[in-house]
């Protein structure tokens, strides 16, 4: 229940403006750590960072689970949708898409650098801003949707918080650079290896999600996903590029291609349908395994009520 009404907020309200925005703390936490950051010991400061923000921001809803008000499910969903965002995702790729078919290839690049990626996009053609808008919705599938959903049906609130705290070390600080080579290779690997079965659960549901497309899809996603430089982000991109029959890629990095047809704004609309069948099904997984528990425990109860039941009607006999 607490998955579905945060999913209901998320499509009605999408995220708080950023200054009110839960996880925009998160991030100042991360840009004072940055700039307190020694110059020796970096990788042992960004790691004690990273594990100090996820007790700083999750221990305590572990502590406050036994507040009555968070056991209502309104409240669980009101603090468990700041840590995932679907609406606006998808919001952020249209945003390119309509762009591009109003032939206004300058805006679409500025929204495709401002909303999902971090490579410069000056130089890219139409063909490749809809291909990078594509490969960011793939990729956030996992990080914006399924790790946090996924973290809450394993864990709860605490985890999936935790989970966001990491996420966002790693986006903030996860770069090779001189600034950031040390400090934020610890939430880096961490990142990775929170996102190890997210990743490959998300490629999968991509791959059902591809319908009449499933093979090419599914042989895209196995002989591809290690084309890219992150362990993780392959495995959606490239069961996006086999569904959609298209060649996704970075120039100059890396090529997924699942298929010889173009990519234009048509095909960015195709991959969000993709991506509504696959959001949709992940939903259904963890509802069902939230709601597994219930089932049981209940069915444990109609077995322990009804042999007692029966023997007082032997009795009355």
């Amino acid at each position: 229940m607490t998955i579905l009404l945060a999913i209901l907020l998320d499509f009605a309200f999408g995220d708080p403006p950023n200054r009110f925005h839960p996880v925009v703390l998160i991030g100042n936490f991360f840009n004072w750590g940055r700039r307190h950051a020694p110059q020796r010991n970096r990788f042992q400061f960004g790691a004690i960072w990273t594990l100090a923000g996820v007790a700083l921001f999750a221990v305590p809803l572990h502590l406050a689970r036994w507040w009555p008000i968070l056991r209502h499910p309104l409240a669980g969903a009101a603090l468990l949708k700041p840590v995932f965002a679907y609406r606006n995702l998808r919001r952020a790729v249209l945003a390119v898409d309509a762009a591009l078919r109003a032939d206004n290839l300058l805006e679409a690049r500025r929204l495709l650098a401002w909303h999902l990626v971090s490579r410069n996009t000056e130089s890219l053609s139409a063909e490749e801003v809809a291909a990078a808008a594509i490969e960011s919705l793939a990729e956030n599938l996992t990080d914006s949707v399924a790790a946090p959903l996924l973290a809450f049906s394993l864990g709860g609130l605490p985890t999936a918080w935790g989970y966001r705290v990491v996420n966002t070390a790693d986006a903030m600080w996860g770069y090779r650079t001189t600034e950031f080579e040390q400090l934020g290779k610890f939430p880096a690997r961490l990142d990775d290896v929170l996102n190890w079965l997210p990743a490959r659960l998300m490629g999968w549901l991509i791959v059902l999600a591809a319908g009449k497309h499933f093979r090419r899809a599914k042989n895209t996603m196995l002989t591809q996903h290690a084309r890219t430089d992150s362990p993780n982000a392959g495995w959606t991109m490239a069961a996006m590029a086999g569904a959609l029959g298209v060649t996704l890629g970075k120039r100059g990095v890396y090529s997924l291609a699942g298929g010889t047809a173009p990519v234009r704004p048509n095909t960015i609309r195709r991959a969000l349908r993709v991506a509504d069948v696959s959001v949709g099904l992940l939903l259904m997984l963890t509802i069902g395994h939230s709601l597994a528990p219930k089932i049981s425990n209940r069915q444990q109860n109609l077995n322990c009520v009804n042999p007692k039941q029966n023997i007082h009607r032997r009795k009355n006999d």
